[in-house]
C-alpha cells in the first residue's frame, strides 16, 4: 500500500467517526432531544449502555467544537502509523474507558453547594486514551518513528495532562474521565507493544544469515607458551634436518 493510501484511508476513518458525533448533535439541536441519559451512570445499571453511547454525545457545539480538532487529528495518526493495530487499538482504548469510568467515575457532582447525579458525557476520554497511547508506544518500543511521535504529542498535547487533575475550576469537567481514559491508553499501548509495524521490523541482510566461520587465531597458541629455550632448540633441529637433507 502507498503512502497516499494509507493517508487516504487514514483520513477517512478520521472523518468518518467524527462525522458520526457532528450527525448525533445535529440531531439533539434541530429535533431539541436530549440525549444524556445515554451517558455513563457510575455502577448503575442505566448507565451500562453509556460505556457504548457516552463518546458520541456533548453537551452542546462547544463541547463538541473542543474535541473534534483532537480527535481528528490522533485518530489519522493512529490509523495512519500504527495501522496494522489501529482499529483494535482505538476500540480497546473506547470500551475500556468507558468501563473504567462506571467503575470507578464519580456518581456526583458538587456546583455551589447543591450535589446533583453525574453523568458523564463526550469523546474526551478517548481522545486523552489516544494521546497516552501514542506517547507511551514511543516508551515501550523505542523505535525512532515511535519516539517521534510521541514527542510530537507531548509538544502539542502535553498541558492536556493537567485536566487529569482534581482541580478544574469547572465541575462538570470529568477530570476522572480525563484520567481512566489515559491509564487505558497506556494499557493498550503496553497490550500492542510487540506487535510491529513493517516498518518497525529490522532488516535481516544476506551476510547476516551466513553461518559465522569458526573463528581462528592468526598465530599458534602456543606460540607465547614455549620457553626461549625450546624455541632455540627447535630452531636447531630445523637447522640439522636442512643440512642432512643436503639441499644447499
Amino acid at each position: 500500500m502507498t503512502i497516499t493510501q494509507k493517508f487516504r484511508e487514514s483520513l477517512l476513518a478520521a472523518f468518518y467517526f467524527v462525522a458520526v458525533l457532528w450527525l448525533i448533535q445535529l440531531f439533539q439541536a434541530v429535533t431539541g432531544i436530549g440525549l444524556g441519559d445515554y451517558g455513563i451512570l457510575p455502577r448503575e445499571a442505566a448507565g451500562l449502555r453509556g460505556i457504548l453511547f457516552a463518546p458520541l454525545l456533548h453537551s452542546g457545539w462547544p463541547h463538541l467544537l473542543a474535541n473534534t480538532p483532537p480527535l481528528f487529528f490522533l485518530t489519522i495518526i493512529l490509523f495512519f502509523f500504527y495501522r496494522r493495530i489501529a482499529a483494535r487499538s482505538f476500540i480497546m482504548i473506547y470500551l475500556l474507558t468507558g468501563l473504567a469510568m462506571w467503575l470507578f467515575a464519580r456518581d456526583e457532582i458538587s456546583s455551589t453547594g447543591v450535589s446533583r447525579t453525574a453523568v458523564h458525557i463526550g469523546a474526551s476520554g478517548v481522545i486523552y486514551g489516544l494521546v497516552a497511547f501514542i506517547f507511551w508506544t514511543g516508551i515501550f518500543r523505542r523505535n525512532l518513528k515511535s519516539i517521534i511521535l510521541a514527542l510530537i504529542v507531548l509538544f502539542y498535547y502535553g498541558s492536556m495532562f493537567m485536566g487529569i487533575l482534581p482541580i478544574q475550576e469547572d465541575p462538570n469537567i470529568s477530570w476522572d474521565g480525563h484520567l481512566l481514559g489515559a491509564l487505558a491508553g497506556i494499557f493498550t499501548a503496553f497490550w500492542y507493544k510487540n506487535n510491529r509495524e513493517n516498518d518497525e521490523t529490522k532488516t535481516t541482510y544476506s551476510w547476516e544469515e551466513e553461518p559465522e566461520q569458526e573463528k581462528r587465531p592468526f598465530l599458534s597458541p602456543d606460540t607465547f607458551e614455549k620457553t626461549r629455550e625450546e624455541r632455540r632448540r627447535e630452531q636447531e633441529k630445523r637447522g640439522n634436518d636442512w643440512f642432512s637433507t643436503g639441499t644447499w
